[in-house]
């Protein structure tokens, strides 16, 4: 076969479209694909050679992805590398235009996909090309200042295409990657998470064992050590993950991970943001950043196996810890990420398990035999999800996620996880009350349907269950419950189609050498021909049950309820299962059954008589895919002819023996009598006949034409009924006869290939239960028109067809009269006749419009062929129709406009001319939805290799064959698609709104069909919009617009991606302003503007100007157009042509240039009309800011009109003006050159081998020292600036570039070398009257309290100084001292954006200006930051840190100087000084390492104020105190930092706090007075030092990268002292701070080595005398051992301390201690940190056989303190207690024996007594749902006992 195949074509195939080999005329494929290749060779290669880019390249590159639909890779290897590289060269083109190259990148994409086609060797790609491209796009420099325009999709393709492209990277690629981007870790900076995105997305991880050392070994300590010392989740914690991941997956077997594992485990537990404990604060960045589950999911899967296994271990703790949060009275916003785990690992690892065993092996290698996983390991892995996923089934965000879980793991493990699931479904079927639980149980039995049925040998008893399953399912069919009723045919449906409804009981007679197995499934399937039966009885109660005569008549609705129409499809697909399915034997019992309820009883035709129908039909049927519900309205008909077709899909020809002569002679009976035909409403027996007839022959062609005569006779009797339903169903009844004998289409669907009715001697149809069908063997039936066939359809045609033509063109030409009815009647035939054989008539034909656009490649068409050989002898229908409708089209717009439903009709036939050939797309479209979704329903991930159902499959060969129908890209344009175009273009602008939105839909899809069309109708919309036409009406006007905007998925004429296009449309939409048909009154209208003027802003992306194409990809196109197999039908272009080719692509680049300013000049000469309403006034400044680029400057003119929008009286014209004036700036900067510079010389030291990060000796020049300050002119000059704060922290870069000194840079600009744009900006800014307008303009305010600083204003200053230098401070001066002295909101918000850009723009001023600036800014800013107020203190935070953002400090002493001095002056209240310190910090936070010395002495200042009385000041020292600390981290490779660190500050802290650690008494939130600040004991300044230092750590816990827990630990004991134990919110500030720093601290990510510490304090706390202390301990441990669940695990001492600590406090005298030392107890035996061990047993039942004191009056006082036996005998009951509370869902072992134990107790005295009732009332609580399963585990004796308990007297005391 293959060598046959290879011989034809010349070449191997890659890979190919299998399905295409099993098509009617597969054997036309071969040369036909061969062809298609050739040309797309020929002229993709020629294009890129010609260098044209559009329309050659792109419409070729099309075809390209057109053929890969349609073939697969059906080419070559070289081929495919060819295309490969030339498709690389043009993506990676620099100034590609962004729509272009994203329609190259997903070909690209596309050709990549297979991996596994070709390695290494065949390609290799270089990386850095790509690395620019995503550079430039999605950090763009240009993007926010609205110079590029990029769509949104971008960001995502770009990043699929490195995936696809970063296998082929060449092996020295990561040390390449690694020393680009190093330099940018810094992780106080932003270029933290852009470093480690691009590590993500590009190392490659794929590479030969033999490699690895240039591979991920180079990194992978590096980054893994990162990973594990950040304790904070910063956002680029969720990229590591990802990269360590795809590492794992990429190399199992490689990589180490031991040692990291419960580290790993705990993070992946910490990410899912758990609640725990009872007061839980959480951080919202933990929210934000937690881990993708998908790379969650895909780590975990590939670190399993391997000799140890230590990761199921972790695993088993992992769903062990989290397991009760599945059970489903839990909920919360965590829930969605645990279902997602559970729902992606098992097909995770039955991936691998796939990649492991079956998949064909690569040139990828393999995972070691070491490492695979073993049987053992899938059966534990399977064990230890089985309970999460058991009970995930009934969760409240329904049951999907698990049934997915339980598809994959009954893959691998049936015997495991059917049975539990089995024992819950049978109960479920049993019950009526619980509809939930049904549901839920049949949806994952449905996934497991085909594990249960292949038993295999790990299962065998699996397929006994089908009939128990099947009959119990039946009274789910229930008319009350629409859920129940299709989750049940789902069901039965997906059963029945496994397996084989044949009764084989009588083999155990014939044959003996069956198994027992066997021997049960063949006595079992006598039961067959019941479930059929009973079946169908339910599905007449049901149609019963919707029939509602008198209701449904009266009211004409003629659509069914959705609902109704979904229980509609149900039924007929799973009937027509059942019968595809039977054996002749029950389907002529089933028939019989059916042809009597059908003719017994004469249904309404509208719902139930369209069940029954179908029901007939499915009898008669043969195809499932040729009953879509018709699309015509009033063929919405009936139900029981989903039953009757069902009956015919089976076995045609006996069905139609019954039905057909019984319909007609029926139907030739009523119709008898004259007076019928005229009648307005029919009998209802002759409709009910019609219909079931209609029905009844959708079926195999070649069995309707015995009964030819009759039915031809039927119709002619029927069609011209005057009655509306009854010409509409004989108009049915015709289309589904012709469609039927002319179409393709398969004919039989029966789960095994020659169907079951073979003796059982030689054929045994239970052997087949469950059997994938055999892709090689499929022996599909096809129904191909045989010659007989296509006569009756024409003959058909000629006898119905063209007397309808004939009178309708009478009519067109006012040559005979018809009532409107008899109109509609005729078009109603045409169509059916149209709907029913067009896929016999060729499609329209004539010459092709060129000039549309110009190219030097053929633009042809590739025309397939669709198993159709067109008669050209015969009339063409299709031209005649099309004549006939244009005709008549044109007659009834000229008398008659008003005849809509005539319109209608002609739409709806103009579509299908041009589009329809047997399927429509929308039909198609939504099979090949459902097709997916029954696919992944069923499938078997496991093996692979397609082993799906045979119907599945044979419907994928029919899709496949409806694909090539439909596949109309790139048709060529006609004149006739013209005149149809220009129809419908005068249909979508006629009066009615209907037949305008009904014919623009079609004129939409047309649009998109067909090439350059849009060039050719655009005009003709926009003449309509003419303001010099009077003779346009509003519709007209309206119409045209609606075509301009297009709808939401087709094309929008009003935005194409093309110079010519855009500049016709968008001047006309402008100056359709001034249309006498515009009229702003109109709402509709003023809406239809926003839309469009929205839609544009929405939609545009910036258009290329530049089409040059590079000489590497023109030598590509060499390359194709020379290779061969299969040589391109067209050789390479002539050197007359290349030449000719070259000279045109710089005329292409030039016109674009000139269309471009055209634009641009008519919407400016618009903008001049004084005419044009404000509304287009607002559009097209609107268009022209989009119009900015940054590869080409606007023209002058449009820069001009700009400034002096700065001052237009509108305040969004303002605004659009100073966005676009920022981007005119940008466009006019001046670049700057650079030059390299040695890092070694400039610091003296020569760098350290090896990673050394953070503060060193190298890096020391680039900090802050008041001492080396440029002071003078020559310092400045001479001085190494180094802007970007991330530079050399964690290693230099290769080459260090900075600016070079002043003298190498260009000059200032001054009068004479100014261009004319910059001249005009220059001419406004230095003119006294504009600047003093703009700048009353910018201090105004626009929305009272929502404004916030601007950083577009910000952009323009900036730009403004950065391009003029300090030319316009002068006049700008006085306006800002005015500024800064009004303390007004909006005046100071103005005066802030001006300096933070003039401090920004100065970047390359000279030294004397930079100090005039400064001498002149600090007063200024002195007396501003004094006037502070509310509103404005953010706005000048802002201002700072925008102008210290990415500079050099020592560039900015001056400002950092006048920040430092006293912030806490007090002279303004202590509301100034908390704005001082705002904005201090936001200058010092953007400076990060580099000011260690400032940093110094701002702590050195605020220490002694750290007793501040005022809460807002200790705040905000709190957070200024954490950017102090924020350098000093703990981050692998990096030195101690020089800024300050926290260990000695604590220190300093904690001698202050002494008097409250030493004292015992309660500390107390004294209030002092103002006036008494006089003395204070040191007891009071302590306390108010405690105050900032808890706002300290709430400040720093979601910010910081590491957690300073040495320090944090000396705190703690002050702060388990302080914490309030309840819940109040009445507690002072002191209180409820510390009690939020707790759980803060609790819930801190610690290292292995930091546990130990932690315990020994808690271990000291416990011992405390305060009890409020010792139960802050419990809560605090409950906390911090869930967060570091699996760490404190792998240390074995931690754990037995954590134990002892809480039986130890299990035996507190306080009550409330004891009792929550309990509930500690059993959170860590339930999340399985603590076992139940025999020793943990026997220690509290001894403690309960503790004897208690006789109880003796003194006096009549009863002793008050509790004795020790008493304490000791609480401790004992609780211990149990704790360990039955411990598993809420189930019954362990032990836990009967305990049970009694504590009903011993009953009796005690308190507290006793109340923890025992407290106990059991929980358990009988948890336990209540699922008693019956629980009672199996206590014996009963132990039952009496629990019974008593639970229901005695003392339960309700």
């Amino acid at each position: 076969m293959k060598k046959e195949q290879a011989e034809i074509l010349g070449f191997v195939p890659q890979k190919e479209i299998v399905y295409n080999k099993l098509l009617p005329y597969a054997e036309k494929l071969d040369r036909e694909s061969n062809d298609i290749l050739a040309q797309i060779k020929g002229n993709l290669g020629r294009a890129v050679q010609l260098r044209e880019l559009w329309p050659g390249v792109l419409l070729w590159t099309r075809k390209l992805s057109t053929y890969l639909r349609l073939y697969g890779r059906k080419f070559s290897k070289e081929d495919h590398v060819l295309f490969i590289k030339l498709l690389y060269e043009l993506v990676t083109i620099p100034k590609l235009d962004v729509s272009m190259m994203q329609s190259f990148a997903r070909l690209l994409i596309n050709l990549l996909k297979k991996k596994e086609l070709l390695s290494q060797d065949d390609l290799e790609l270089p990386w850095r090309p790509l690395y620019d491209l995503y550079e430039s796009i999605l950090y763009s420099k240009t993007e926010h200042l609205g110079l590029n325009w990029f769509p949104n999709s971008v960001e995502n393709v770009l990043k699929t295409l490195v995936k696809s492209c970063r296998l082929y990277f060449p092996e020295s690629a990561t040390q390449e990657m690694l020393d680009e981007w190093r330099p940018l870790l810094c992780p106080f900076d932003v270029t933290m998470q852009k470093a480690i995105g691009y590590f993500e997305l590009f190392l490659p991880t794929i590479m030969p064992p033999e490699q690895h050392h240039k591979g991920f070994k180079l990194w992978f300590d590096e980054m893994m050590d990162l990973w594990v010392s950040v304790q904070n989740l910063p956002a680029w914690e969720g990229n590591l993950v990802n990269l360590f991941a795809r590492l794992a997956n990429d190399n199992i077997g490689y990589v180490n991970w031991d040692p990291y594992i419960p580290k790993i485990f705990t993070r992946i537990l910490r990410s899912f943001n758990l609640p725990v404990g009872t007061s839980q604060m959480v951080i919202p960045r933990y929210l934000t950043n937690s881990y993708d589950i998908g790379h969650v999911v895909l780590w975990i899967s590939s670190m399993l196996g391997g000799p140890q296994n230590q990761v199921q271990k972790q695993l088993n703790g992992l769903f062990s810890s989290i397991a009760s949060f599945y059970h489903p009275s839990n909920n919360g916003r965590w829930l969605m990420k645990l279902m997602k785990l559970l729902q992606r690992l098992p097909a995770s690892v039955v991936r691998r398990l796939h990649r492991e065993r079956y998949k064909k092996p690569c040139w990828i290698t393999p995972v070691p035999a070491s490492h695979r996983l073993t049987d053992q390991d899938v059966t534990d892995f399977v064990e230890s999800m089985k309970q999460p996923v058991l009970m995930a089934m009934f969760s409240k965000t329904g049951s999907m996620d698990a049934a997915q879980a339980l598809q994959n793991l009954a893959l691998m493990r049936p015997e495991l996880v059917i049975p539990p699931v089995l024992e819950k479904t049978y109960p479920a079927m049993e019950t009526l009350t619980e509809p939930h639980q049904l549901t839920a149980t049949l949806s994952c039995m449905i996934g497991m349907a085909r594990s249960l049925l292949s038993g295999g040998r790990h299962y065998p008893e699996g397929p006994a269950h089908v009939l128990p399953l099947l009959m119990r399912a039946l009274p789910g069919v229930d008319p009350n419950d629409f859920s129940k009723c299709m989750i049940t045919f789902q069901f039965i449906a997906t059963f029945t189609t496994l397996v084989p409804l044949v009764d084989c009981s009588s083999a155990l007679h014939e044959k003996n050498d069956l198994t027992e197995m066997e021997r049960e499934l063949c006595s079992a399937s006598a039961e067959f021909e019941d479930f059929v039966l009973q079946f169908m009885d339910r599905c007449f109660a049901l149609i019963d049950s919707s029939t509602l005569e008198q209701t449904r008549e009266e009211t004409e609705t003629e659509k069914m309820t959705h609902l109704e129409s979904l229980v509609e499809l149900g039924l007929s697909s799973t009937f027509s299962t059942i019968l595809t399915q039977c054996s002749m034997e029950i389907f002529k019992v089933a028939l019989e059954k059916v042809f009597n309820f059908a003719t017994t009883n004469i249904f309404e035709t509208r719902v139930a008589g369209r069940m029954v129908a179908d029901m007939c039909r499915a009898a008669a049927k043969v195809v499932l895919s040729l009953c879509p519900t018709c699309a015509d309205t009033h063929s919405r008909v009936a139900t029981l002819n989903q039953l009757s077709s069902a009956l015919f899909q089976s076995h045609p020809a006996e069905s139609l023996r019954l039905f057909v002569p019984h319909c007609c002679n029926a139907i030739t009976h009523l119709t008898a009598n004259e007076d019928v035909s005229n009648e307005e409403e029919l009998d209802k027996e002759l409709l009910w006949n019609l219909q079931l007839l209609s029905e009844v022959t959708r079926v195999d062609g070649e069995k309707l034409l015995p009964y030819r005569t009759q039915l031809v006779q039927t119709l002619q009797l029927t069609l011209r009924l005057r009655c509306k339903q009854g010409y509409s169903l004989a108009c049915n009844l015709l289309h589904h006869i012709l469609r039927s004998t002319a179409l393709t289409y398969p004919t039989d669907y029966c789960s095994v290939p020659g169907g079951f009715n073979r003796p059982l001697q030689e054929y045994l149809p239970i052997k087949d239960w469950g059997r994938p069908g055999d892709l090689w063997n499929l022996e599909i039936q096809w129904h191909v028109p045989s010659t007989e066939e296509t006569a009756f359809v024409f003959y058909v045609l000629d006898l119905l067809l063209q007397p309808e033509l004939q009178r309708l063109q009478k009519y067109a030409q006012g040559e005979q009269e018809m009532s409107r009815d008899d109109v509609l009647q005729s078009l109603c035939i045409v169509q059916h006749c149209l709907l029913g054989a067009g896929s016999m008539l060729p499609p329209l034909d004539g010459p092709t419009i060129t000039g549309l656009v110009p190219s030097m490649v053929s633009l042809e068409e590739t025309k397939l062929y669709i198993g159709v050989d067109y008669d050209k002898s015969r009339e063409n229908y299709r031209e005649a129709i099309c004549k006939v409708m244009r005709q008549l089209l044109h007659y009834i717009l000229e008398h008659s406009e008003d005849d809509t439903k005539s319109l209608f009709a002609i739409i709806k036939i103009i579509s299908d001319l041009m589009h329809f050939r047997g399927s429509h797309k929308h039909e198609f479209d939504s099979r090949w939805k459902s097709f997916t979704l029954v696919k992944k329903s069923i499938e078997n991930r496991l093996h692979g290799k397609k082993q799906h159902i045979r119907a599945l499959l044979i419907d994928r060969v029919l899709l496949q064959h409806e694909l090539r129908k439909l596949l109309v890209e790139g048709c060529e344009y006609k004149t006739v698609h013209q005149d149809l175009l220009r129809d419908l273009l005068r249909l979508s602008t006629s009066t009615y709104s209907q037949v305008r939105s009904k014919a623009q839909n079609v004129l939409f899809t047309a649009l998109g069909t067909y090439n350059f069309c849009c060039r050719d109708i655009t005009p003709r919309v926009l003449e309509l919009l003419e303001p010099t036409r009077t003779d346009v009406t509003q519709q007209q006007f309206k119409g045209a617009l609606y075509c301009l905007l297009g709808n939401h998925c087709g094309v929008c004429l009003a935005n194409l991606h093309d110079w010519e296009c855009i500049a016709q449309t968008w001047p006309a939409i402008v100056r359709s302003g001034l249309s006498s048909a515009m009229s702003l009154e109109k709402p509709s209208i003023v809406r239809l503007f926003d839309d469009l003027a929205d839609k544009v802003h929405r939609q545009y992306e910036t258009i290329g100007i530049d089409f040059t194409v590079p000489e590497s990809a023109v030598l590509l196109g060499q390359r194709i157009t020379d290779s061969s197999q299969p040589t391109p039908h067209i050789g390479t272009p002539t050197e007359q042509e290349l030449e000719q080719g070259l000279a045109l692509q710089q005329d292409k680049n030039k016109e674009a240039v000139q269309k471009y300013e055209k634009l641009v000049r008519d919407l400016l000469e618009c903008l001049d009309d004084r005419d044009l309403p404000w509304k287009f006034e607002h559009i097209a400044i609107g268009f022209l800011s989009l119009l900015l680029r940054d590869d080409y400057p606007l023209p002058a003119p449009a820069v001009l009109f700009f400034v002096q929008s700065l001052n237009h009286d509108a305040l969004v014209v303002r605004k659009m003006a100073i966005a676009a004036m920022a981007g005119i700036l940008k466009q006019l900067k001046r670049p700057r050159k650079k030059i390299p510079v040695s890092p070694c010389d400039m610091s003296g030291v020569t760098e350290p081998e090896g990673l050394v990060a953070g503060d060193r000796p190298g890096n020391d020049w680039l900090q802050y020292h008041g001492d080396s300050l440029p002071s003078t002119q020559q310092d400045w000059d001479n001085f190494c600036f180094v802007e970007k704060t991330h530079w050399g922290y964690y290693c230099w870069p290769k080459k260090l570039m900075v600016y070079a000194p002043a003298a190498e840079q260009p000059k200032d600009l001054s009068a004479e070398n100014m261009n004319e744009r910059e001249r005009i900006i220059c001419d406004h800014f230095t003119d006294p009257v504009f600047i003093k307008q703009l700048i009353e303009f910018l201090s105004l305010e626009d929305r009272k309290g929502k404004d916030k600083f601007n950083p577009r204003r910000f952009c323009l200053f900036k730009g403004l100084f950065r391009n003029y230098s300090d030319a316009f401070l002068p006049i700008l001066k006085p306006h800002m001292e005015r500024l800064a002295n009004d303390s007004h909101e909006s005046t100071q918000r103005c005066v802030a954006e001006i300096i933070a850009g003039l401090v920004r723009g100065s970047k390359h001023w000279s030294f004397s200006k930079v100090e005039a600036l400064w001498k002149f800014l600090i007063p200024l800013m002195r007396r501003a930051l004094s006037n502070i107020t509310v509103e404005t203190y953010a706005d000048w935070g802002t201002c700072v840190a925008t102008a210290c953002e990415s500079r050099d400090p020592r560039k900015l002493h001056w400002l950092l100087e006048m920040l430092m001095e006293c912030p806490l002056s007090g002279e303004g209240g202590s509301f100034v000084d908390a704005c001082h310190l705002y904005v201090l910090q936001g200058g010092l936070a953007q400076q990060e390492w580099r000011v260690p010395e400032l940093l110094h002495r701002l702590l050195s200042y605020l220490e002694p104020k750290l007793t501040q009385v005022y809460k807002n000041v200790r705040e905000r020292i709190g957070s200024v105190l954490t950017y102090i600390f924020m350098i000093d981290v703990s981050l692998p490779y990096t030195q101690p930092t020089k800024s300050p660190h926290i260990a000695e500050f604590t220190e300093r802290i904690l001698s202050q706090l002494k008097p409250l650690i030493e004292g015992d008494e309660e500390i107390q939130n004294h209030v002092v007075e103002e006036n008494g600040v006089g003395e204070q004991d040191e007891r009071t300044q302590a306390i108010r030092l405690l105050k900032t230092v808890l706002k300290w750590l709430m400040a720093s816990a979601g910010r910081s990268f590491s957690t300073a827990v040495p320090q944090q630990l000396q705190l703690l004991p002050l702060l388990f002292k302080i914490a309030p134990v309840e819940n109040d919110d009445s507690y002072d500030e002191l209180k409820r701070d510390a009690k939020t720093c707790l759980s803060l601290m609790s819930q801190g990510l610690l290292y292995p080595e930091q546990i130990p510490m932690v315990l020994k304090v808690l271990h000291e706390i416990a011992g405390s005398s305060s009890w409020h202390a010792r139960f802050s301990v419990l809560t605090y441990l409950q906390i911090m051992v869930f967060y570091n669940l699996f760490t404190i695990l792998s240390n074995e001492q931690a754990v037995q301390d954590v134990r002892a600590l809480v039986i130890r406090l299990l035996e507190d005298e306080q009550l409330e201690v004891r009792e929550m030392a309990a509930t500690t107890l059993s959170g860590f035996l339930q999340c399985n940190f603590l076992a139940m061990d025999a020793s943990m047993q026997t220690h509290f039942e001894a403690l309960c056989k503790t004897k208690l004191p006789k109880k003796r009056k003194r006096g009549s006082v009863v002793d008050t303190i509790p004795s020790v036996d008493l304490v000791r005998r609480h401790a004992g009951v609780l211990g149990l207690s704790a360990c039955i509370l411990s598993s809420p869902y189930d019954v362990p072992t032990w836990m009967p024996q305990l049970l009694m134990d504590l009903s011993a107790h009953l009796n005690d005295t308190q507290p006793i007594e109340m923890t025992v009732k407290k106990t059991l009332s929980n358990f009988r609580r948890t336990h209540h749902d699922n008693w019956l399963e629980h009672k199996q585990q206590f014996t009963d004796d132990q039952l009496v006992v629990l019974t008593d308990l639970l229901v005695s007297p003392c339960y309700y005391a």
